[in-house]
């Protein structure tokens, strides 16, 4: 989908997976700055909206989703995962029930192996899944933002901030009234600052809740009967995960950021050591400079130099516990 406010003054189209929405809109930093301190919104209506109605459809993703949502009160957001027979993450759903309809965003793209996969689980339950992509649009505000809300619209309320479910043709109306405008670029910067994972990007085909901290926020431990519950207990109650996500500071003095996928090594190895991780995503941060999350096998010590490519990161800052 591509968003109408691509002709907002000074956009920069995404590329890649967010292609769709403005990367920015002339200044990346006075963005992330006005994001920091509860200003402006940002255009997420590239994400896939899949909603399921009916009467059992708590009931119903309480049996194929990792969260507990069987009694989710209405207005409550909440994340969850769908989880492959061996535990590896598949889709990663934000979710908020409006009282009458579940309203979940994901990835781009995401959606329609999304809606396959729900339609094949539906058997006799009372529920009706729908795309809803193509009307309805994902705005994000941050946290302390003071915009107003339409009337009407499902809204997710989290630490982070809002995540409004506008409808499509009400975007450029509200963008007026509701600005500055602020890229992805500058909601990816501050994601990466406060350690949350992203499907596709920290993710990879063989990927557990446990590597990322989603174990924390998207899994409730007490719960069984979905796919893939089997590994999470097992890891939980009898080992570790193989891998863990860290918070790397980059070597300032470089130009270029690693891109995802750069291998990781240890500084004091020879410049053909061994991979012990990679990078998932790199941005350049108002504050921090360049900064990065990656995953890097459990048992690299805290306290290692890591190198990304030809780039000297800091010391990690820890997301998940080796």
């Amino acid at each position: 989908m591509k968003s109408p406010l691509l002709t907002l003054p000074g956009a920069v189209p995404a590329e890649g997976v967010d292609e769709g929405v403005a990367a920015h809109y002339g200044d990346l930093f006075r963005e992330q700055r006005a994001l920091a301190d509860g200003n402006g919104f940002v255009d997420l209506s590239h994400r896939g909206v899949v909603t399921v109605s009916g009467d059992d459809r708590l009931s119903w993703l309480h049996l194929l989703l990792t969260q507990h949502v069987s009694d989710l009160p209405t207005g409550q957001a909440t994340e969850a995962l769908i989880l492959s027979a061996h535990g590896h993450i598949e889709h990663a759903l934000y979710l908020v029930d409006d009282g009458s309809t579940v309203w979940a965003h994901v990835e781009p793209g995401t959606q329609d192996a999304l809606i396959a996969y729900l339609e094949s689980m539906k058997f006799f339950y009372r529920v009706d899944v729908a795309d809803r992509t193509a009307d309805i649009a994902v705005v994000h505000l941050p946290a302390g933002s003071i915009a107003e809300v339409p009337k009407g619209v499902a809204v997710r309320e989290t630490a982070y901030g809002r995540d409004l479910f506008l409808p499509r043709a009400e975007l450029e109306a509200y963008a007026e009234k509701s600005g500055p405008a602020v890229g992805i670029l500058a909601h990816e910067a501050l994601r990466v600052e406060q350690h949350r994972p992203r499907l596709g990007f920290e993710t990879d085909h063989r990927t557990i809740p446990h590597e990322l901290g989603w174990i924390d926020t998207a899994v409730h431990l007490e719960k069984g009967c979905y796919r893939g519950q089997e590994t999470v207990a097992r890891v939980q109650n009898l080992g570790k995960p193989p891998r863990r996500l860290v918070f790397l500071h980059l070597d300032g003095s470089e130009v270029h950021l690693p891109p995802a996928g750069t291998e990781i090594r240890l500084a004091d190895d020879e410049p053909d050591g061994r991979k012990i991780g990679f990078i998932t995503t790199s941005v350049r941060h108002h504050e921090l400079g360049p900064v990065a999350l990656a995953l890097v096998k459990r048992n690299v010590p805290l306290d290692a130099r890591l190198v990304a490519g030809t780039t000297t990161a800091a010391a990690q800052e820890v997301v998940v516990e080796p």
